[in-house]
C-alpha cells in the first residue's frame, strides 16, 4: 500500500520539491545561492504580508524558539508563558532554563486562553517584558487567540509579544506587522511542505531595539550576526544548502496556489475533518480548532492508541496520537501543508474501516465521507 503521511508534522514533501532538493548541491558562498536566497526571503516576506523577511536557521523550529530566549531577553527578565500544551510548557521550562522569570499562565488543556488571564497576569506582573503563546498548539489542536493579545501588547513598548507559528504559518493568514507580534518563529516541516530542519524567525524593530541591549549569551544563535548575513543574502554559518532549495521550489508552488487559496484549503479540511468526526459520534477534544490539526478523543473501550496504531498497519496511513498526559487518550489527523481533498477522503474511509474493525458501532458505513462531501464540495467547485 502507498505511505500516506497525515500527521500533525512533519508534513508530505511535494514531487517537485525533493526533485528540487536532490540536485547537485552548490557552494553556498556563490552568487548562485545568493540570488536562490534572495528569492527565498522575498517569498516569506509575502507570505507573512510583511515588509521584512524572517531569518532563516539551520534549525528545527526549537532552534528557533531559544534564539528567541537567548537574543531578546536578559536574565531575570519577567516573561508571562501561556500553557495549555506540551509546546506551550516547553515554552515556559526554556525561559526558566535561561533564568528568565517565567510566569506560568496555565490553560486546561484542549481550551485557548481567556483574554481576562492574560489581562490579569498583566497586571499583577506591569514590568513583564514578554507575553508568549503558541498560535497552533500542535499537542492539543487548539488555537489560541494571539491576535487580541498582539492589540493588548501594542501599546506597552517593553514587552515583547512572542508567537509561535510553528503550525500556523503557511496554514492561515498570519502576519506579523498586521497583529502586532514583535517575535514569530516557525519550522520548515508543517505548512510549509518541507523536510525537518529549517527554522524561521521573524522580529519588529522594536525586538531588535530590544536585542541591542539583552546579555543572554549566545553564539551559533547570534541573531544580530545572522541578520547582518543575511541582509547580504548570505548565512552567518554553513546553511542547509539543500533544504534552501526546496525551500525555494516550495515557496513556488505557494504562489502558484495563492495566498488566499492556500488559506481556504486548509479551513475547508479542517472543518470537513471536524465534521467527519461528529458524523462518526465521536468527540473533538479541542474546544477552539485550528486549521491545522483535528484532535479527537479515543471512543471509550477502545484500547489506548489503537487508532493511529491500527491505521498504520493496516492502511499504513501515519496519524498521531496523543503526548505527554494526553497519549492514549487522544488521536491527531493533519491537514497541513500539502494535503488535499482526496488525502482527507482517504483517511476518513479508512478510520471507518479501523472503526468497524476494532468494534466500535456507533456510526453507519459512508457517514463521515457524506458529512464531509459537503464541506469538500467547496474545493471540487473552485476548479470548475
Amino acid at each position: 500500500m502507498k505511505y500516506r503521511l497525515l500527521a500533525p508534522g512533519p508534513t508530505p514533501v511535494p514531487d517537485r520539491v525533493l526533485l528540487s532538493m536532490s540536485k547537485h548541491i552548490i557552494h553556498h558562498r556563490t552568487a548562485a545561492f545568493e540570488k536562490i536566497f534572495a528569492e527565498c526571503k522575498d517569498g516569506l516576506k509575502w507570505l507573512l504580508s510583511s515588509t521584512s523577511a524572517p531569518l532563516t536557521l539551520a534549525s528545527s523550529g526549537t532552534g528557533a524558539f531559544e534564539a528567541a530566549v537567548q537574543n531578546f531577553f536578559s536574565k531575570g527578565d519577567t516573561v508571562l508563558c501561556i500553557g495549555g500544551g506540551k509546546f506551550g510548557e516547553n515554552w515556559l521550562k526554556m525561559s526558566r532554563c535561561f533564568g528568565l522569570n517565567a510566569v506560568d499562565i496555565p490553560v486546561t488543556w484542549g481550551h485557548a486562553v481567556e483574554i481576562n488571564a492574560v489581562k490579569n497576569a498583566l497586571l499583577k506582573h506591569p514590568d513583564c517584558k514578554g507575553v508568549i503563546i503558541v498560535a497552533s498548539e500542535t499537542s492539543t489542536g487548539v488555537r489560541h487567540p494571539y491576535e487580541k493579545i498582539g492589540e493588548l501588547l501594542k501599546d506597552r513598548p517593553q514587552c515583547l509579544f512572542v508567537v509561535d507559528g510553528i503550525t500556523a504559518m503557511g496554514v492561515w493568514d498570519i502576519a506579523p506587522d498586521r497583529e502586532h507580534i514583535d517575535i514569530l518563529v516557525s519550522g520548515s516541516q508543517k505548512g510549509m511542505m518541507l523536510p525537518p530542519g529549517l527554522a524561521f524567525i521573524w522580529a519588529s524593530e522594536k525586538a531588535w531595539e530590544q536585542q541591542s541591549h539583552a546579555n543572554l549569551p549566545r553564539f551559533y544563535f547570534d541573531l544580530a550576526k545572522e541578520r547582518k548575513a543575511q541582509d547580504k543574502n548570505q548565512t552567518a554559518y554553513t546553511p542547509a544548502v539543500s533544504l534552501i532549495m526546496g525551500l525555494h521550489e516550495a515557496l513556488c508552488m505557494m504562489k502558484e496556489e495563492g495566498k488566499e487559496n492556500i488559506f481556504k484549503r486548509h479551513d475547508r479540511l479542517a472543518r470537513a475533518t471536524r465534521a467527519a468526526m461528529t458524523a462518526l459520534g465521536l468527540k473533538l477534544f479541542a474546544q477552539s480548532p485550528s486549521e491545522s490539526i483535528t484532535s479527537v478523543y479515543t471512543p471509550e473501550g477502545l484500547p489506548d492508541d489503537s487508532i493511529y496504531k491500527s491505521l498504520m498497519k493496516m492502511g499504513n496511513f501515519t496519524i498521531a496520537g496523543g503526548q505527554d498526559a494526553l497519549k492514549g487518550k487522544i488521536f491527531r489527523i493533519g491537514h497541513m501543508g500539502y494535503v488535499d481533498d482526496i488525502d482527507i477522503i482517504g483517511v476518513l474511509g479508512s478510520l471507518e474501516i479501523i472503526l468497524k474493525k476494532l468494534g466500535y458501532e456507533k456510526f453507519r458505513l459512508g457517514a463521515s465521507l457524506e458529512a464531509s462531501a459537503a464541506i469538500l464540495q467547496e474545493g471540487f467547485a473552485s476548479k470548475n
